[in-house]
């Protein structure tokens, strides 16, 4: 946090969370994610967060690393697909198998998906399932969405 204004930039962000070993390496954080995560809690849209969206920030990527380090069945610091899948499924996801496919492919290396990489697809989810069920008024899985918003909801993380 800077000094002076007690605010968190991305880089800064990015810089603590190499620093701290979260990932279980120490390893530089993911940039994009860290701008995921400033985007998700930045209430007053001004690219930083403040004290409190970093103590909210820190409670998800705590949880998320305790539901990573669980579905790590071999201890590598990666999920393969399948512990992917089961991740995010028992994060309340419902997805088929091309989905999850496609999520491993976008953001795997070698089918293998990175602790940084995860906080990203929890991130993404959680952003366009929420878009998509306010817009899915008959609770029956299809939803209506003008191009420009689609493309707000997809292209705003």
């Amino acid at each position: 946090m800077s000094q002076a204004d007690q605010r968190v930039s991305a880089r800064e962000l990015q810089s603590y969370l190499s620093k701290t070993g979260i990932t279980g390496s120490y390893q530089l954080f993911s940039l994009v994610t860290c701008r995921l995560m400033i985007l998700t809690l930045d209430r007053n849209f001004s690219g930083d967060m403040d004290f409190n969206e970093f103590q909210q920030m820190w409670n998800v990527v705590n949880e998320a690393k305790a539901k990573f380090m669980s579905m790590d069945k071999d201890r590598s610091g990666t999920l393969a697909v399948a512990e992917l899948q089961q991740a995010i499924s028992s994060l309340g996801y419902s997805l088929s198998s091309l989905a999850f496919h496609c999520i491993a492919k976008r953001y795997g290396e070698n089918g293998l998906i990175a602790f940084d990489d995860f906080i990203s697809i929890i991130i993404k989810l959680n952003h366009v399932t929420g878009h998509f069920r306010a817009r899915d008024v008959s609770k029956n899985g299809s939803a209506t969405f003008q191009y420009d918003d689609f493309i707000q909801i997809t292209m705003g993380l």
